[in-house]
């Protein structure tokens, strides 16, 4: 027997993993969204979201390129996760992502193809947009300027590409290594932690699209997790998967304060900072 059948539970609730099966529209997440499909919409050019490790970014990006309607919209989702990427490399997958054959080896060249490619988008009445997430790993002044460059692609006075960036704080730090880049960020938007309330709905919520038929932490448990949380949504996840094995094991059926202490000790996770 795993902690699934001893719960009731028709699969893992608490998955670190970006299934949009599981996404809670928060009042935050809601309005990120809002904001980064407005800056698509009206062909905003440059867009950033920055959020702490685990703040929900990823989540964020994925929700956006599948809400986006694919009769108004060419859009791609990038992910960098070195921080050698060079201009050549991001531009060949921006074009191959955008639907270049056959991207040129030359730089030059693949400029033009995608120039091509994004007018042939533009008349046939789609907007093409482009996510790139964990963008804070373009460390690189030449990647910088190859952004700039893209984005300077116009057509009757309209913006042929919107480039949407998530990334940690130091992303500033990346786009302050060409002064005209950052100037051309037309919308700038910080995903906070939950709240309270959110952690503790968002607990609820995925709990339930998990199949559970109740809820097995306490009202003083849920309150545990968000402190030791900070309530950014990938802690909660560890807390709570962590939590349910422990009950699992001990073969509680209610999950108390002390065993999300317990948890968060193992973690690691430093104490709540007490309230004033």
């Amino acid at each position: 027997m795993s902690y699934l059948e001893y719960y009731s539970l028709k699969e893992h609730p608490f998955s670190i993993s970006v299934d949009n099966r599981f996404y809670y529209n928060s009042k935050l997440h809601a309005e990120a969204l809002i904001r980064l499909k407005h800056a698509a919409e009206s062909r905003k050019g440059l867009a950033i979201l920055l959020g702490e490790v685990g703040s929900g970014k990823t989540t964020v990006a994925q929700q956006m390129l599948d809400e986006l309607d694919e009769k108004s919209y060419e859009s791609a989702l990038l992910i960098v996760i070195h921080a050698s990427v060079t201009s050549q490399w991001l531009l060949r997958k921006i074009a191959m992502q955008l639907g270049v054959q056959s991207p040129a080896d030359d730089k030059t060249d693949l400029l033009i193809q995608l120039f091509q490619r994004l007018v042939q988008i533009y008349e046939s009445g789609k907007k093409a947009v482009v996510l790139i997430d964990e963008a804070q790993m373009l460390r690189n002044k030449e990647v910088m300027e190859e952004l700039r460059g893209i984005l300077n692609i116009e057509m009757d006075g309209q913006k042929l590409i919107t480039l949407i960036l998530f990334g940690l704080s130091d992303l500033d730090d990346c786009l302050a290594m060409d002064e005209a880049l950052r100037q051309r960020v037309a919308m700038r938007h910080h995903l906070l932690a939950f709240t309270q309330n959110i952690t503790e709905d968002y607990i609820r919520y995925r709990l339930q699209v998990a199949g559970a038929a109740s809820n097995p932490f306490s009202k003083e448990a849920l309150a545990a997790i968000h402190q030791y949380s900070g309530g950014i949504p990938r802690l909660i996840n560890i807390i709570c998967d962590n939590a349910m094995l422990e009950g699992f094991l001990r073969k509680k059926d209610k999950i108390d304060t002390d065993m999300i202490k317990e948890v968060a000790q193992d973690l690691k996770l430093p104490p709540p900072i007490p309230k004033k």
